[in-house]
């Protein structure tokens, strides 16, 4: 057991993030997945609880204690995001 790799839960959506998907068209790969869960891996390992999450042209607010992603936006510009405490560029 002690030689086994603790791997962090998996990214979950809420259903408002899963309707802002659907309504925007917004399509994620799995590598695009995997790029959004090390990203909330690494605003863990800082100690943020609510994080902005961008990268290429959309952006993710996730809850990192809960690892669930609470809303998505797609072509960020101009907008003002409340209640984070870090964001995260890739």
């Amino acid at each position: 057991v002690l030689g086994q790799t603790v791997r962090p839960p998996e990214l979950r959506f809420s259903a408002h993030a899963l309707e802002r998907i659907r309504g925007r068209n917004i399509n994620l790969s799995p590598s695009d997945l995997e790029r959004l869960n090390r990203a909330v891996e690494w605003a863990a390992a800082k100690g943020a609880r609510d994080s902005l999450v961008i990268f290429n042209d959309l952006a993710f607010v996730v809850s990192v204690e809960n690892r669930t992603v609470v809303t998505a936006l797609d072509r960020v510009r101009e907008r003002v995001f409340t209640q984070i405490d870090s964001a995260v560029v890739l």
